[in-house]
């Protein structure tokens, strides 16, 4: 008997690559459709001359303007509205608390579309606005299509924007507080100086989406006749029926503002991302 352990050749078998014919299956269904998809809107009804002819059009310009800007001008308000609702919720004192509590209650149990509109109809219960016997003005001369879009925007961010404080507020061991509160710091000076830079790197993610989001809630501001990209739009193609050819031109714009933001956000990240690390070292 031969006691000498058994050997096997496999330099005869060979290996055979492991077939995935649901992944080859899935990425044909996906290239048919797009394919469909690119066909339909190469060789439909679309007048892509129009589509090129607008791209730049003067008006349309004035909407890209009015977006951009409104987009800035509403996450300032919201910002500073955020970061001062979210120290007031987070007080000893429950009024002021109290009053924050329903000013994020409100402003987020509430759609976008009916607080603008609230705005722009304020003059049903307000007629006029000012202090009497010094300075009185009509409302409607000064809840403009602009004023009532950016309170709309503005005013509803920041209730969204104090949650997101808070949230970086509560990120910062509590004890960093005591030790400023030890060497004679006030509870607001301790917050500006340790708490909030500290902050910063939670916060600033979830702002950055907000601003994203921001960028296309201007177009809800079309109904109230504010002239932003998509109202300016309409306008032109209310008056030539050319409706797919201006939407596509509000789309396009609409992606490259978001593109151009989502760069800057990346790189805003980056960077508190490093200064924090630096701190941390």
């Amino acid at each position: 008997m031969n006691s000498t352990p058994s050997t096997y050749a496999i330099d005869h078998l060979k290996v055979a690559p492991r077939r995935f014919y649901g992944r080859w299956l899935t990425a044909a269904v996906i290239l048919a459709v797009m394919g469909l998809i690119i066909n339909a809107f190469s060789h439909g009804q679309i007048e892509w001359k129009i589509v090129a002819q607008f791209m730049t059009a003067k008006v349309i310009m004035h909407g890209l303007v009015n977006t951009i800007l409104m987009t800035i001008y509403a996450m300032v308000v919201g910002i500073v509205l955020g970061v001062i609702f979210a120290v007031m919720v987070m007080s000893p004192n429950p009024v002021v608390r109290g009053v924050a509590a329903f000013y994020i209650w409100f402003f987020r149990g509430t759609p976008l579309l009916l607080q603008m509109l609230l705005w722009f109809n304020l003059a049903l219960v307000f007629p006029m606005l000012g202090i009497p016997g010094l300075f009185e003005a009509r409302t409607v001369d000064i809840i403009t299509p602009f004023v009532a879009s950016l309170l709309g925007l503005g005013i509803g961010q920041g209730a969204y924007t104090a949650e997101v404080v808070r949230g970086g507020i509560l990120s910062v061991d509590h004890g960093q507080t005591e030790a400023a509160k030890a060497i004679g710091m006030t509870r607001l000076t301790a917050l500006r100086r340790i708490v909030l830079p500290q902050a910063m790197r939670v916060i600033i993610p979830p702002v950055g989406n907000e601003v994203i989001s921001m960028i296309k809630l201007t177009s809800v501001a079309s109904v109230i006749q504010f002239s932003e990209i998509l109202h300016n739009a309409q306008t032109i193609y209310f008056a030539n029926a050319r409706v797919i050819e201006l939407l596509i031109v509000a789309t396009v714009w609409y992606l490259a503002v978001v593109t151009v933001f989502s760069i800057g956000q990346y790189f805003l990240e980056q960077a508190f991302a490093r200064k924090s690390a630096g701190g941390k070292s």
